[in-house]
Order: C-alpha cells, then structure tokens, then sequence
C-alpha cells in the first residue's frame, strides 16, 4: 500500500476531497517523523510503538577483503506491533487456510 493508496481509502470511506486527504495523512506523517527525530516513542493503541534505539560503534569486517573496519554508531528505528494488531492478522491468516 501506497501513501497515495490511503489517501484514496481516506477519501471513498469519510468522504474528504481527494486534496484534504492528501494534506490530512502528509500532516500526521510529519508529526510521526518529526517526533521520531526528536527521539521521543509513539504508541498507538491497538497498532502498535515505533522506537529510536542506539546502536553504538561495532566492529565489522569487510567480506571482499577480511579488513576490520569500525561500523558508525547510529540510530535505529523499530515496530513492535500490539496485540490486537498481532490477533487480527493472524485471525485472517487462519481464516484464509
């Protein structure tokens, strides 16, 4: 699914123009990516959390050539999805057998 997709969905299920939607779902994907380089946690209930996690400088090595190199520390983005949302896709996974 697309951004353009949920802009479509937004606007046949509640009935926004097409431009609303779009300006709707680009407003709350920059409020997501804004809080997220801030580096705070957002949890939406039933959905799930989205985290910044720091992984920190690591030793590596390069596969061509055997080198040691440093990898850069860096932060990392995850999802970890609630329950419900967990319940509901395998509930249709078992449906669909």
């Amino acid at each position: 699914m697309t951004k353009a997709d949920i802009v479509e969905k937004i606007h046949q299920k509640i009935g926004f123009s097409k431009k609303e939607s779009a300006e709707m779902v680009e407003t709350v994907f920059s409020i997501l990516k804004s809080t997220l380089e801030d580096g705070e946690k957002i949890k939406i209930a039933g959905f799930g959390n989205f985290v910044v996690k720091r992984k920190a400088d690591r030793r590596g090595r390069n596969p061509q050539t055997g080198e040691t190199i440093t990898i850069d520390a860096r932060r990392i983005l995850t999802f970890k999805p609630s329950q419900v949302l967990k319940n509901a896709i395998n509930t249709v996974a078992k449906e669909a057998k």
